[in-house]
């Protein structure tokens, strides 16, 4: 079997410049690389839990996040591999699922195995506690929310004003009812999403209804029964912003259920999944740049092993609507009318397993809170 001083010959350096390449010190790029062609031609496999045992710090990061289902975490997950993978580190993914005492024994995994870093999307604002890590030296980045346990590095998407371009969007194109499918009050996500929302109802001149707002799970289930719920109102609304992709494909279900169609409801939702544009009609989506949150997170957690007592920084970046048929009302005279059956049928081929009544889904928890009368001045 291969060692050190065996690809440090192949490569024609110093076994001190092999160790530094394997543990990410600083190293030209040519040289690294010859490094790396050695490792491979020889497979030259590092011991990463002796490297691990002598430093005090293992080469694997922790990925906390609340739901692998939701494709958002997926992209999230591949940008943090692709940056980790760059430095020699690995990722280890764990499933919250919004639960803080799930969430706790995962962090105390991630001190006890003594890992090189954790990127969290935190399960609450006041219960997710990082102070211990901290303490010992463990960067810790926040996706999307920064726990209030302490000031760490946070990245985002502008939330808010991808809301609010949605919402604007459905009012130019002549909804007047427009609700809003959001998530638990305690989500700050949600907040900001509901924020971009009203501000959108507020600032604009068309004639419109006080907008309803129902609070709901990210999930299938959760948009499938509020989407119900919404429809159950003596004035249910003509359009709909669900805060998520799971939510917006029970809240199609629901419709499809009760003989509706986009965009007779007007429909836009956060998250630009690979199914949306294969529904029908397609669509509309606020893409969230998902990939990219999960590069600036890893590449964050990097520089803050190198410094750690810089400043915490909160990277927001830029959201972007995708406008297709489901939100345009004057594509609605252009849509042939569709048997209920064959609604049903389309959102099941893409959905899948996803169906609100199908396999893993979240028990019902009986109705969920709508709020009818939300201030918009």
């Amino acid at each position: 079997m291969a060692n050190i001083y065996d690809v440090a010959k192949a490569a024609g350096v110093s076994p001190a410049t092999v160790s530094r390449v394997l543990n990410g010190g600083s190293v030209s790029s040519e040289r690294a690389a010859r490094v790396r062609a050695a490792c491979e031609d020889l497979g030259f496999r590092p011991n990463r839990v002796a490297r691990g045992l002598r430093r005090q710090r293992s080469d694997v990061l922790a990925l906390i996040i609340s739901d692998i289902e939701n494709p958002f975490f997926t992209a999230l997950a591949r940008g943090v591999e692709d940056v980790a993978r760059a430095s020699n580190l690995s990722v280890v993914l764990c499933n919250a699922d919004d639960n803080p005492e799930k969430e706790a024994e995962y962090l105390d995994v991630a001190l006890a195995e003594h890992m090189a870093g954790v990127i969290i999307f935190p399960a609450s604002l006041a219960e997710t506690d990082v102070t211990a890590l901290l303490d010992r030296g463990v960067p810790v980045v926040a996706v999307d929310r920064s726990p209030e346990s302490a000031a760490i590095d946070t990245v985002t998407a502008d939330d808010e004003n991808g809301a609010y371009v949605a919402t604007r969007h459905l009012l130019d194109e002549g909804y007047r009812r427009v609700a809003c499918i959001t998530g638990p009050r305690a989500s700050s996500a949600a907040t900001e999403r509901l924020r971009g929302f009203l501000r959108a109802h507020r600032e604009s001149e068309a004639p419109r209804r006080r907008p309803r707002v129902a609070y709901a799970d990210f999930r299938v289930r959760g948009g499938y029964q509020a989407m119900g719920e919404l429809l159950d109102l003596a004035e249910p609304p003509d359009a709909v912003l669900t805060t998520n992709s799971l939510m917006a494909a029970g809240a199609l279900e629901a419709l499809y259920d009760r003989d509706l169609r986009p965009p007779e409801i007007g429909v836009a939702t956060f998250g630009d999944t690979f199914w949306a544009h294969l529904v029908q009609p397609a669509l509309t989506t606020v893409h969230q740049p998902a990939y990219e949150i999960g590069q600036a997170a890893a590449e964050l957690l990097f520089k803050r092993r190198h410094a750690p007592d810089i400043e915490p920084q909160r990277l927001v970046l830029p959201t972007r609507l995708q406008i297709r048929s489901s939100s345009r009302r004057s594509a609605e005279a252009q849509t042939t009318p569709a048997t209920s059956a064959g609604r049903r049928a389309t959102t099941a081929r893409v959905v899948g397993a996803e169906r609100p009544d199908g396999p893993g889904r979240a028990r019902a928890t009986g109705r969920h809170d709508i709020d009818q009368s939300v201030p918009v001045t």
